[in-house]
């Protein structure tokens, strides 16, 4: 289940607790809400889109 959010993650090189912090949620939930069931394309687009930033953030540092 939303392996694309996954596979970004990897390739950011972004921890789930990271990416928890930055969209403002506790691990746990971000663990939930990530393996019960599919996103919205919204919510997945909207998390693509933090993760992108967090890598240009890191490439420019």
């Amino acid at each position: 289940m939303n392996k694309e959010i996954k596979l970004a993650m990897f390739e950011a090189d972004l921890k789930q607790f990271e990416l928890a912090k930055l969209l403002g949620l506790h691990e746990g939930n971000l663990s939930k809400m990530l393996n019960r069931q599919e996103l919205s394309e919204e919510k997945k687009q909207k998390i693509l889109e933090v993760i992108r930033n967090a890598k240009e953030e890191n490439t420019n540092e």
